[in-house]
């Protein structure tokens, strides 16, 4: 769980009115308050930090006297004082207070980080915001819910270890997680979701399956398991097919690149606190790469071009590494190390709506594999943007006329100010099994690096003129596309991706008849492109095996006995774990079944 940034000077600002109905925002926001005064009565000398509203819920951040942190124990009676409070009825009273009055009160009150706050805010800020619950008295915009009476239905949730300010140069406080709705039937659906969440986690899948797994001489960097490679592979070997079948090229350029490249691009300047940078001598330092976007526009330059090669379509998935923050690692979520079927596509500015259908049309091919919903979502000029005004305003005007056009004038999000800092981009958001939201792939329009990196074309007149590139991903990253897939279908992959296709359990194996039978039916599927396998656990019942093999998600299971070889007509017995269902087939329709499927890729 990354540290979530908080806005503190908007947090010290002066009190808002409450409005008449409070939003679940405003809820939380009253929850966390709520936590902190529990926290103050059960732990004298408590120092409070921040505890803003977050999607689901809210969190508060703590410094406990001598160090100490906070046990399961301590997060039930924290549980158990919040719902006696809330029960109280007690009022959120606002005021505003002078600026030297406020550091004063919390300086007496040894609040440190209050006072630390309010020492940041800019000269302009004279008075700030101050709201009491009971005896508890935070520095706070607010607003708030009327009472604590509102807060009947929290849920204290876990504990995690954060650094003040989300540095780790600074000390690590004890942040406190809890969700907060306005009634049990909202809050035990949540934790349900919460519950189902976890039954779907893709790290323990990951390592029950023999995907991937990650060791600590290399944090955030996923060993990727036999099982997870033939996931990688099958994944990739699709993409290659329908890439290429639509005139891309795929190239591969080095992953470590002087730091000169970078300074061309921008982001030595933008980007460089999240790169792996290394000194080679004195003179000279390398990066590992972050992105792909300097090498292609690199390849690009090794030739002239003309404008009847455009659109030029170069594709590849090499090895990145990001340099994460240790707190923002999730599994393969948010990794250090990984792969994005990327591609960067020079064109014409007249040429770039009629690509972004192209790839609009792939987004549709990609993600209705696995029943993935999707919509999209405009980022558009960052404060520290590169290039002039005026082209971006043509760039973002491009990219607004495409998604009225895809998707209707509300049809897609906007997160102003969210773009790359070389161009507005179209992210693509998921949405999974259970509802939540993931970004994956993305389509950045730019004008800026090609220009930077002098990349030109011959025109219809002669002259030389520097194309668009429009940079993007479908998948995103391999990594976080994998992860995101177990948890969709809870680890039961499509046939097509799953590492075992169809598992044979014999129900004698100390019978020859019956061995030799199963080894024939491997070969025989096998030989057919399907990846089957003996179970080979001697001495365990048929339904024990069977009960292994739909533990390790394995989507076919063919039970052979003695009586199935006798009978010669080769039918076996056919178990569909994903579905329960059981049949009798014979072997050549099981392996048409099987083929018809994969070629298919059905998601299940």
């Amino acid at each position: 769980m990354p540290d979530e940034v908080v806005d503190e000077a908007a947090e010290a600002g002066l009190p808002l009115e409450a409005p008449e109905e409070p939003s679940l925002e405003i809820l939380r926001h009253s929850a966390a308050h709520l936590l902190a005064a529990a926290v103050t009565q059960l732990f004298p000398g408590a120092q409070y930090d921040v505890g803003p509203p977050i999607e689901d819920g809210f969190f508060y951040n703590f410094r406990l006297p001598d160090g100490r942190h906070f046990s399961d124990e301590d997060l039930a009676a924290l549980q158990a004082r919040t719902a006696e409070l809330a029960a109280q009825h007690i009022p959120f009273t606002r005021e505003v207070m002078p600026r030297d009055d406020a550091r004063a009160l919390f300086a007496g009150m040894g609040q440190d980080f209050k006072v630390d706050i309010i020492d940041r805010l800019g000269e302009s800020v004279d008075a700030v915001g101050v709201y009491r619950t009971g005896d508890f008295v935070d520095l706070c915009r607010g607003p708030h819910v009327p009472d604590s009476g509102w807060l009947q239905a929290v849920k204290l949730l876990r504990v995690a270890g954060v650094y003040w300010r989300g540095d780790e140069r600074n000390e690590q406080l004890q942040r406190v997680y809890g969700t907060a709705w306005f009634s049990e039937q909202d809050l035990d659906a949540y934790l349900e979701r919460l519950a189902e969440a976890e039954r779907r986690d893709h790290r323990r899948l990951g390592r029950e399956l023999q995907l991937f797994d990650f060791d600590a001489t290399a944090p955030g960097m996923p060993y990727w398991l036999p099982n997870g490679v033939i996931v990688l592979n099958e994944l990739l070997a699709f993409w290659r097919d329908e890439h290429q079948r639509r005139g891309y090229q795929e190239i591969m350029s080095p992953l470590i690149n002087e730091k000169r490249l970078w300074e061309i691009s921008g982001h030595w300047d933008h980007y460089r606190t999240e790169m792996f940078v290394m000194p080679v001598d004195e003179q000279t330092a390398y990066g590992v790469k972050p992105m792909n976007c300097p090498n292609a526009m690199v390849v690009y330059n090794m030739r002239r071009h003309s404008y009847r090669e455009l659109p030029l379509r170069l594709s590849d998935c090499d090895i990145l590494h990001r340099f994460e923050r240790s707190g923002t690692l999730h599994g393969l979520l948010r990794a250090r190390k990984f792969q994005q079927d990327d591609a960067h596509i020079f064109v014409t500015e007249e040429q770039i709506e009629a690509e972004y259908d192209r790839i609009f049309e792939i987004t549709h091919r990609f993600y209705s594999l696995f029943d993935l919903r999707y919509a999209f979502r405009l980022g558009t000029r960052p404060d520290d943007f590169i290039g002039d005004v005026e082209t971006w305003d043509r760039a973002e005007a491009a990219l607004l006329r495409i998604l009225e056009r895809h998707a209707g004038a509300g049809g897609f999000g906007v997160d102003a100010g969210e773009g790359a800092f070389y161009g507005p981009k179209i992210d693509i958001m998921m949405e999974d099994a259970i509802g939540r939201s993931w970004q994956m792939g993305t389509i950045q329009l730019d004008f800026q690096l090609p220009r930077r990196f002098g990349c030109t074309y011959v025109d219809t007149d002669g002259a030389e003129r520097t194309p668009a590139v429009i940079h993007r991903v479908i998948y995103g990253s391999l990594e976080r596309f994998v992860g995101v897939l177990i948890e969709h279908f809870a680890g039961h992959l499509p046939l097509w991706l799953a590492p075992v296709q169809c598992e044979l359990v014999p129900v004698q194996d100390d019978a020859p008849e019956v061995m030799a039978y199963i080894e024939s039916l491997q070969q025989r599927l096998n030989a057919a492109g399907l990846r089957a396998v003996v179970n080979d656990h001697h001495g365990e019942r048929m339904q024990a095996r069977v009960r292994d093999a739909e533990l390790r998600k394995v989507p076919y299971v063919v039970v052979v006995g003695r009586r199935d070889v006798e009978r010669g007509d080769d039918v076996v017995r056919v178990r569909d774990t994903r579905h329960g269902a059981q049949v009798d087939l014979a072997v050549d329709s099981l392996a048409a079944q099987l083929i018809d499927e994969v070629r298919a890729r059905r998601p299940s």
